[in-house]
């Protein structure tokens, strides 16, 4: 049977259901094994010593007791010992006395090959001498005492003696052994048993079934007793080639983890056994920045990370929890039991610790971190499927946000229904050409010259109304809508700028794109297309793009970013100071104006923490020759402020609230009259 602390070696804590469970089967057991003791003759047992049966035997169970007969890879069913069979062939031909005392010495043989730890020993002579003592019960009640003065060989009339001594000598320890791993696990002691029973009754079968055989054996040719080894080391070779192949399909091959089809089966039984008071996790977790060490390193290196990786989730579970490789860098984590979803942020801290120590390989030292998504049954998912789906959700949005671990939120989940039907009604309004164009100018914060506009996408809903950029535009860069809605709003800030300049207002668009629009050929290809459509120059219009693509793959980005500059669109960083970007990163993308984020900007007169960063964006990005724009003013003092400093331009509703392209015209109108009214020269972008 399984040991009950396979997973671990320390001892439970005192007190625990666990520690009184195996203290309490220990003192029994050990109570059972010291009375049987004292029910030896010593003249019997002395003559018995002095013969070779004794010595063959007891050579055969410490043998059988080192290494168990495998049956399943599934840590709840474990291997069974073949000692089981020449124990239970003592107990019917020597009696319990002499059985007891050599399973003992076995057991303890066991434990000190394999560096058991004691309470592990002690348990597991206990429960097979109280198994051994419930056989023993069995054949007393059939009217046999075998001892060694008087041993007992079975004919064909104790069949049902034997059988029955078999029964509870096997149901004794399931029962004591599955207990113990119920505890130790936190699983339903029902769950353990399902999984133990069919598998050990059929090799306990073979094994207690031969043992009256070796009783026949011992009592007329005992020399011909180690001819039983022959048919146990087939048992043994055909189950290990039978374990072996169940093992590869349940576990992965290159770091011994369960694999994604066990990792169905562990969730589907927890799910089934989950109580109503409790949650059953599942996590999900994606390495950082392996990629880069893969890539630099070779396969082989990567290799041994993700080894390294598994040794160091496996030991950061508590017992009964199950780590799984899914494939590439990505693992999951079934908690089969979790109090809330409190806790399971605590495992989570505690496995992104155990990853975020440093590695060290090939003479290199490599820090790696990962991305939790955490989903809970009953409350985000009613079964594997979907609970993997939503883990992965929120695994996205850890990965997004830079936050480590995120637990699932309905209400940013590309998947749900809601989303869903809003995803469906965006594509419709694409197709229909429903959204549309407001326009914000971007001052200079130097005499107030209007030095450009930004194109803010604007949708009303038919049904729901005003529906934010916010709530759409994140949507849309999940989906595969992010390029057909970058193409429309391209086409309609070049559309608006032809009228514009055709009619003398020479006026810059700005236009926000996605990190995703720079991973494809398409944008330059459609820029330059329009461009000559409209014949419009290329600096007519800028791309806006966050500060995230700094922190992305260069490589896929470059190769857009070298034909745009070919092209002559000038390019914007939009956002900055809000990411991790680097300074060699920033001076090698060819930009030529970068925005600086409005929660700074608002924040420039109250926080003189603020007024600070402001001021160190505004002259890192002019030591780099680049112009600097200030998104969010709304007070005098702040413009004023920014103009000190030696901001360029500034952005925000002190100037003008972003407005349709209507309103637009008539207040670029407005303003290009008024500057040729003070004998201004309007500003021109090109």
């Amino acid at each position: 049977m399984t040991d009950p602390t396979d997973t671990r070696d320390t001892g439970p804590r005192a007190g625990t259901p666990l520690w009184a469970f195996l203290a309490g089967v220990t003192v029994i057991g050990f109570t059972a094994l010291l009375v049987a003791v004292l029910r030896l003759d010593p003249g019997p047992l002395t003559e018995l010593v002095r013969t070779p049966l004794f010595w063959v035997l007891a050579v055969l169970v410490v043998l059988g007791e080192l290494r168990p007969v495998m049956v399943s890879s599934a840590t709840a069913v474990g291997g069974t010992y073949p000692s089981a069979m020449f124990t239970f062939a003592v107990l019917l031909y020597l009696g319990l006395p002499v059985a007891v005392l050599l399973q003992a010495v076995a057991v303890t043989v066991n434990g000190i090959a394999t560096r058991k730890a004691w309470h592990r020993v002690m348990f597991n002579i206990a429960q097979s001498t109280l198994a051994l003592t419930a056989a023993a019960v069995v054949i007393g009640a059939f009217g046999h005492a075998p001892n060694p003065a008087v041993p007992w060989v079975p004919t064909g009339d104790a069949l049902p003696a034997i059988t029955l001594a078999g029964v509870a000598y096997f149901a004794t320890r399931a029962t004591l052994v599955c207990g113990a791993v119920a505890l130790h696990e936190r699983r339903s002691i029902l769950r353990v048993l399902r999984a133990s029973i069919g598998p050990q009754a059929l090799v306990y079968a073979g094994l207690l079934g031969l043992a009256p055989l070796v009783v026949v054996v011992m009592n007329h040719s005992p020399g011909l007793v180690p001819l039983f080894v022959a048919p146990l080391a087939a048992v043994y070779f055909t189950a290990t080639l039978s374990m072996r192949r169940d093992h590869q399909a349940l576990h992965d091959e290159l770091t011994g983890l369960p694999n994604r089809k066990m990792l169905i089966v562990s969730t589907e039984e927890a799910l089934a056994e989950a109580r109503h008071d409790e949650r059953v996790g599942l996590f999900l977790i994606d390495l950082d920045r392996f990629k880069e060490v893969n890539d630099t390193m070779g396969h082989p290196v990567g290799d041994r990370l993700l080894q390294l990786v598994a040794h160091r989730l496996a030991h950061s579970v508590r017992p009964g929890d199950v780590v799984a490789r899914l494939g590439g860098d990505e693992f999951a984590v079934l908690l089969p039991s979790i109090r809330d979803a409190h806790a399971a942020r605590e495992v989570a801290a505690r496995l992104r610790a155990a990853l975020t120590e440093p590695v060290r390989l090939e003479g290199m030292s490599f820090d790696l971190d990962g991305s939790v998504g955490i989903a809970l049954y009953p409350d985000h998912a009613p079964d594997f499927e979907l609970l993997l789906q939503r883990a992965d959700v929120a695994m996205y949005l850890a990965k997004e946000g830079r936050t480590g671990v995120e637990i699932y939120q309905p209400d940013k989940d590309r998947n749900s229904p809601e989303r869903l039907n809003l995803l469906g009604d965006l594509r419709r309004a694409l197709d229909g050409r429903e959204l549309r164009l407001h326009y914000q100018p971007k001052v200079a914060l130097a005499g107030g010259a209007v030095d450009g506009v930004e194109a803010l996408l604007r949708w009303h809903h038919p049904v729901h109304g005003a529906i934010g950029p916010s709530d759409f535009i994140p949507l849309a860069e999940q989906s595969y809508l992010m390029r057909q809605l970058t193409a429309y709003v391209v086409d309609e800030a070049l559309e608006q700028a032809a009228r514009w300049w055709q009619t003398g207002l020479r006026v810059q668009i700005s236009v926000n794109i996605s990190a995703r629009d720079l991973l494809g050929p398409a944008l330059p290809e459609q820029l330059e297309a329009g461009l000559a459509r409209h014949r419009l120059p290329p600096a007519a219009i800028q791309l806006e793009v966050t500060e995230r693509i700094l922190t992305g793959e260069q490589v896929y980005t470059q190769e857009t970013i070298k034909a745009l500059a070919a092209l002559g669109v000038p390019l914007a960083l939009d956002d900055f100071g809000t990411g991790y970007s680097s300074l060699i990163r920033l001076q090698r993308l060819a930009i030529s104006e970068v925005k600086i984020d409005s929660s700074f900007v608002r924040r420039m007169a109250d926080s003189a923490d603020d007024d600070r960063i402001v001021r160190s964006i505004v002259d890192l990005v002019r030591s780099f020759g680049l112009r600097s724009v200030a998104e969010g003013v709304e007070s005098e003092t702040v413009a004023l402020r920014l103009a000190e400093i030696g901001c360029d331009l500034g952005q925000g509703w002190l100037f003008c609230e972003p407005m349709p392209a209507a309103d637009a015209t008539a207040w670029l109108r407005e303003r290009q009259e008024r500057e040729y009214e003070y004998g201004e020269e309007f500003p021109q972008t090109v």
